[in-house]
């Protein structure tokens, strides 16, 4: 894409409330927008990020408290908008800052140019527990979910759904740092179940509970995109995920751009039916017995690896936003099959491996060094770190010995405690949605396979089961 083809009057203003030090997506958005000639202001917490070196990055600004107010939020954007002194077009980087700028439109639009839309919808497809019954009307595969309410009916539903089960609070965005708390889970017994659900207060959201849709080669895929002023997708495209930090069901460590005309249809579904405006990112996973596509997320801001995306016409989903809120004509699309990602601290075998496709590497790039060499000396110090946490740990496993341990499988819950509230999903192999009413219960036919996808998962459970997106 020609450079001229951006208005390199209107700035960008980059915000992220969260305080992850290796959010790649940030520097990618910081570049994308730098090399058209941008001015790229970051409103992040960039102490020891690698962030900060970029050349590409105009300003600094710091961000809101953690735990910080709606009213908080919008004094520092328009303080930011009042440095700045033009308009600019606003991207969030993360939920939390999706969610408060759709709420806080009308008070941030002189300053800042914004996509149009109802300002619910980013809050209502951020919460896990909306997100059910949006997949239900707009018939999209969901993984079924139980929302308990009791500890009793937390580890009951473990039960019937068949374990292991994925936990996840409903709105993540909340959970309080240093809690320990995850925003999913992998939930091996009625116990954990249990006990997840009595932290509901401490995690500010609810519990949701969903049938475990085991990983596997070639069911991990994702789709970030665009939707402009008129609701087309103008921007993106569909993606494979070839490694995962963690193993399974993690962020994507190594990505590639993967022609699949079933999730792009997904996810044009998905929007249409909500008439959503902006960027996106989509992660689905296909269930090994009946082939769907299972909708598992849907964050509205640019996914972490949206630079897989930038097509041969150099347009990427943050090019399309400020091409389009500032009216001018966006590119016909050139979509790059084959192109892949790489981020390097998660998969640095890939990394190094030569190819000869069209690859970019999250932290490295020749027009911009400095971010790269100060990764790897920040993540060098954090790995270090981890191992030393875990050294005390390790010495005095060994100094126990090895112990026998005697497994017992818990009986199951009572029938009593099966009064279940908010059931949605997809179930059988013909795509049926089945659901309940806000206060009505649905009877389960077994521990497993309710959802006509829930495969048996192994009896000794591995890393490949950890869930942990970003």
């Amino acid at each position: 894409m020609p450079e001229s083809s951006l208005d390199t009057r209107v700035p960008a203003v980059l915000l992220r409330i969260d305080r992850n030090p290796f959010h790649h997506g940030t520097l990618g958005a910081v570049r994308s927008l730098g090399r058209a000639g941008v001015d790229v202001h970051v409103i992040a917490d960039s102490t020891g990020s690698p962030v900060r070196t970029s050349r590409f990055v105009s300003r600094l600004h710091p961000p809101p408290p953690p735990g910080a107010s709606r009213a908080d939020i919008a004094a520092v954007l328009l303080r930011v908008a009042a440095r700045v002194e033009r308009p600019a077009v606003l991207i969030p980087m993360d939920d939390a800052g999706a969610i408060a700028v759709s709420r806080l439109r009308e008070e941030l639009a002189p300053a800042y140019l914004l996509p149009q839309q109802p300002g619910h919808v980013p809050e209502l497809v951020a919460d896990k527990a909306e997100l059910s019954g949006l997949c239900a009307a707009a018939d999209v595969p969901h993984p079924v979910t139980l929302i308990p309410d009791s500890a009793a009916q937390a580890a009951s539903a473990a039960w019937r759904l068949g374990l292991p089960v994925i936990a996840k609070w409903s709105r993540p965005w909340l959970l309080p740092a240093g809690s320990g708390l995850r925003s999913t889970a992998v939930v091996r017994s009625t116990q954990e179940a249990r006990d997840l659900y009595l932290r509901t207060d401490e995690a500010g959201s609810q519990l949701l509970l969903q049938t475990f849709l085991p990983p596997g080669p070639d069911r991990d895929w994702f789709f970030h995109g665009y939707a402009d002023r008129t609701g087309r997708l103008a921007a993106g495209g569909p993606g494979r995920k070839l490694c995962a930090w963690p193993r399974g069901a993690g962020l994507t460590a190594v990505g590639e751009w993967t022609d699949n005309p079933q999730v792009g249809a997904l996810a044009e579904r998905l929007t249409d039916s909500l008439g959503y405006r902006g960027v996106f990112d989509l992660d689905f996973r296909r269930c090994g017995m009946t082939g769907a596509y299972h909708l598992l997320d849907f964050n509205p801001r640019p996914g972490a690896q949206f630079r897989l995306f930038a097509d041969a016409a150099g347009l990427d989903v943050v090019r399309a936003q400020h091409l389009d809120l500032t009216h001018r004509p966006l590119p016909v699309r050139a979509p790059q099959p084959g192109r892949a990602f790489v981020v390097e601290n998660y998969a640095p075998l890939a990394a190094l491996r030569p190819t000869r496709r069209s690859r970019e590497l999250a932290w490295h790039a020749h027009d911009d060094t400095a971010p790269g060499r100060a990764m790897w000396g920040l993540w060098g110090s954090h790995v270090a770190r981890r191992l030393l946490d875990r050294l005390p740990r390790l010495g005095s496993a060994g100094m126990a010995g090895h112990r026998l341990r005697v497994v017992r499988q818990s009986p199951p819950p009572a029938p009593s405690l099966t009064g279940l509230t908010g059931l949605t999903g997809m179930t059988g192999t013909t795509g049926t949605t089945g659901t309940t009413g806000a206060t009505g219960t649905t009877g389960l036919n077994s521990a497993a396979g309710q959802a006509g996808c829930a495969e048996q998962a192994p009896t000794e459970p591995t890393d490949d089961e950890r869930a942990s997106r970003c």
